[in-house]
């Protein structure tokens, strides 16, 4: 068949998205994010990211069809992510693609979040048509998957056991003073500091961990360890070191994600990497996949920073993957799963 049209819908945290996708070509990109606020709590607040989905709806719409210069009479297919995610406010994005396609007779696709970041990476470097690896990190998961086919069979190696990454860095963030969300502003502090001038943890990277948690990560105890140096300056009356103490954290971050996902490319004979999640905007840890990828000869595969974060035109573009392929529809009665599993692609 020609290259599907496909309009998708993003609510699973605290971002409204809407896309609109042409096979591998992005037409639509609208983005309305309740980020400011959430600032006041500290983190998102589900009921507050929910009343924002259903205020920013239609004028997302109404914007994605601005640039695409195309309404919904015009799609094929509308795709949503029905988890996983936040419930009240994955249901504000089903119910809005369910009324869509039953106002105007479109097929309907509820699909993975996760999943959906990956596929994103297929409009700016093509079709992932070969067995790749891939390692998201954002606010709410920090996985490597191991995907055979983007439509029908993902793996998942390995997940954080405690915090996400992401959410370390707000808490961290917030222990140093920095505003939230904290990934910006200690990737901007960072630049200015020493990551080595701080021996913090990482975590689950020993060798009596090896098997058990050979692809795992637990951020718990590095984010403590930040809390205790922090609490040791203070008590002994001497200033923080705010740019070390970010930097230094920041590489222990990075440092065990990409040393874990490069192992599990290499166990798993896989020479290409999609890096996706929010946390993928980070500049550390960009330059240091892409130099231990580069030793490894792993091809990095990273969309550009507003593509990372959550929005329509990823939902879009595994929906245009799956109506390619000719993968049956979801049911009318389509649902939510908040902890929906990686191997769930299509409702």
């Amino acid at each position: 068949m020609s290259e599907p049209v496909v309009l998708g819908i993003e609510t699973s945290c605290d971002e409204t998205g809407v896309g609109i996708v042409r096979g591998t070509e992005m037409l639509a990109h609208a983005v309305a994010s309740s980020v400011d606020e959430h600032v006041r709590f500290g983190g998102v607040v589900p009921e507050v990211a929910s009343r924002a989905h259903l205020e920013a709806m239609v004028p997302t719409l109404e914007l994605a069809y601005e640039q695409a210069g195309i309404d919904v009479r015009d799609v094929d297919a509308i795709a949503v992510t029905n988890g996983p995610g936040l419930t009240g406010a994955l249901l504000v994005g089903v119910a809005a693609a369910k009324a869509l396609a039953v106002a105007h007779d479109k097929p309907l696709y509820g699909l993975n979040h996760l999943v959906s970041h990956v596929a994103v990476d297929q409009l700016q470097h093509g079709r992932l048509d070969r067995r790749v690896a891939a390692l998201l990190v954002s606010g709410g998961h920090t996985e490597i998957l191991l995907v055979d086919d983007i439509t029908s069979d993902v793996t998942m190696l390995g997940s954080t056991i405690d915090d996400a990454a992401g959410e370390a860095f707000d808490k961290v963030a917030r222990l140093l003073g920095l505003p939230y969300p904290g990934g910006p502003h200690i990737d901007r502090v960072a630049r200015e500091g020493d990551g080595s001038a701080i021996a913090f943890p990482r975590g689950l990277t020993a060798a009596k961990d090896a098997q058990r948690y050979r692809y795992d990560f637990s951020f718990s105890g590095l984010k403590s360890a930040v809390s205790r140096h922090v609490q040791r300056e203070q008590a002994a009356g001497r200033s923080i070191d705010v740019a070390d103490v970010a930097a230094s954290f920041q590489d222990a971050v990075v440092d065990v994600l990409t040393r874990k996902t490069i192992q599990a490319c290499r166990d798993h004979d896989v020479d290409t990497l999609v890096v996706g999640g929010g946390v993928a905007a980070n500049g550390r840890l960009r330059e240091m996949v892409q130099q231990r990828a580069d030793a490894a000869g792993i091809e990095v595969r990273i969309p550009r920073p507003s593509l990372c974060t959550d929005n329509g035109a990823m939902v879009a573009a595994l929906g245009a993957e799956v109506v390619r392929r000719g993968i049956g529809s979801s049911s009318l009665d389509l649902g939510a799963v908040s902890s929906r599993p990686v191997s769930d692609i299509v409702a």
